[in-house]
């Protein structure tokens, strides 16, 4: 027996939500354990004996420590029984295509696939709605394979990206407060005679 999977992430991160999106979706019994990398609990001696890279996610299964998304992501859909074949193949050739999109991403992107890139590209959730607008507008596909995502890894997706929605109000908020204080700054020093 393995033992529990423990699942060391930062919600933050893009690639800890993909790793625990996957995990609730396909039923993994599993202990997450936050890692706050605002407070630099990634560099702390315990954390270093679970990754000596001091980067998130690293799972702790067992015996086996194990970083990097992807491969946290292939050893998971192997290592646990019922995970759906679409998610690693056991067929070589559609195994081979996946595992390219996976290495081109972790070369050109980050350091997963449909689920991690959509996580990857959530991150713009942050930005007020012109600017994330004036980047995704225009790809309309790219916007309907996100919510095609989105709905088939709900309520997990959302869950994940609760921290992501917290820190967007948090933003616009402080651009409101920016916003009235330069306004009220304009309103009280009326105009200059000089």
């Amino acid at each position: 027996m393995m033992g529990k999977l423990k699942v060391y992430a930062d919600r933050m991160s893009q690639p800890c939500r993909a790793v625990l999106i996957f995990c609730r979706l396909n039923g993994i019994d599993f202990e997450e354990i936050k890692v706050d990398i605002s407070k630099r609990h990634h560099l702390s001696p315990e954390f270093t004996e679970v990754n000596p890279l001091q980067k998130v996610p690293a799972i702790l299964h067992g015996n086996l420590n194990l970083f990097e998304s992807h491969a946290i992501l292939v050893y998971l859909s192997s290592a646990f029984p019922g995970i759906a074949d679409h998610w690693y193949p056991t067929d070589v050739f559609r195994r081979a295509k996946i595992n390219s999109v996976l290495d081109w991403h972790h070369s050109n992107l980050r350091y997963g696939a449909d689920l991690s890139l959509v996580c990857e590209l959530t991150q713009l959730e942050v930005l007020d709605e012109k600017d994330r607008g004036r980047i995704l507008s225009p790809y309309k596909k790219v916007l309907g394979w996100i919510e095609d995502t989105r709905t088939a890894t709900n309520p997990h997706f959302e869950e994940m990206h609760n921290i992501l929605y917290r820190a967007k109000k948090k933003f616009q908020q402080q651009r409101s407060r920016i916003a009235e204080s330069g306004t009220e700054a304009s309103n009280m020093g009326g105009h200059s005679k000089m």
